[in-house]
């Protein structure tokens, strides 16, 4: 009797020559599903810290307008670190101030980018650093489509200002943690589908 269900094989058995492809493609589909809710806790992470970072500085742009905008600054480390309400119309720490629409439009393809690149994102780094980028590309998005002097032209509300250092924001901060964080990583070989290579 053993002898014949060896021979024969039964349908739960390692040994049937039929079930390897059935096998393989259960185990592929087992590791599809797998990666998916990774996937998707990956961009919610992503997503996360978009959030966090936006409503950070927009609830410090909302300060600085109401409490410190047409006031003296605010000595935080004496002359070395205040708080002083700067309207921007350039780049991040005040450059280029003659390109305000090319900023912002740099900014819009920025979140574009980020937002297509968030279907293939696998690395928990990877997700915190874009999450950096895009709430501070958003941040200060905002500021050019709904502040003065008009939409896509607006100024960005500065307010850090450290000594001998140009005068920056919350999202300034954000982009440039996420842009140090990129850079690390992309040192490291990882990229942002999980992967590791090594040149």
């Amino acid at each position: 009797m053993a002898e014949a269900e060896r021979i024969i094989g039964t349908p739960d058995s390692p040994e049937t020559g039929d079930a390897g492809p059935e096998q393989s493609d259960r185990r592929a589909k087992d590791t599809a599903d797998a990666e998916r809710p990774r996937g998707r806790r990956r961009i919610a992470v992503l997503f996360g810290v978009a959030a966090f970072a936006y409503v950070l500085d927009l609830v410090s742009k909302m300060w600085v307008v109401a409490e410190l905008e047409h006031h003296p600054p605010i000595e935080i480390i004496g002359d070395w670190l205040k708080f002083e309400a700067i309207r921007n119309a350039g780049a991040a720490f005040g450059f280029g101030e003659a390109f305000t629409v090319i900023f912002t439009v740099i900014a819009a393809a920025v979140i574009v980018v980020i937002a297509r690149l968030a279907r293939k994102l696998y690395s928990l780094p990877w997700a915190i650093a874009l999450g950096l980028l895009l709430g501070g590309a958003l941040g200060n998005l905002t500021d050019r489509i709904f502040r003065s002097p008009g939409v896509f032209e607006g100024a960005v509300v500065d307010f850090i200002a450290p000594k001998h250092f140009a005068v920056f924001n919350l999202a300034d901060s954000a982009i440039v943690c996420g842009g140090i964080l990129i850079v690390l990583l992309s040192f490291r070989g990882l990229d942002p589908d999980g992967t590791v290579h090594k040149d």
